[in-house]
């Protein structure tokens, strides 16, 4: 076997390995963005289901783009789950979810 080929044969392996890892990487982190969202809601009182109807779709992509977008995720894991006092407010969504609350009505604990 010609070397070149065996090469270009794993290069071509490596490359697909490594855009697989990436996209793998990329839902995960997605993923784990909805349900911190979803948590987020729900420890403000909001009932998911509910922020999603009607008026408020465009509201909830919003804040599903800042969700992804965010870089405190290591504090937002930690504050829902009681490791942190406090408010939420190093969430880029506190305001809405606040805004959310009052529009749809707390949700029972």
């Amino acid at each position: 076997m010609n070397p070149t080929l065996f090469e270009i044969g794993v290069a071509i392996f490596m490359l697909a390995v490594s855009i697989a890892l990436v996209v793998w990487f990329f839902r995960y982190t997605a993923a784990a963005s909805g349900r911190r969202m979803i948590h987020m809601l729900t420890h403000a009182g909001v009932n998911p289901e509910v922020a999603w109807q009607g008026d408020n779709e465009a509201i909830m992509r919003d804040v599903r783009s800042r969700c992804l977008r965010c870089r405190s995720e290591d504090l937002c894991d930690r504050w829902l789950a009681g490791k942190v006092e406090g408010d939420n407010s190093f969430c880029p969504n506190a305001q809405i979810f606040r805004m959310l609350t009052r529009t749809t009505g707390r949700i029972a604990p």
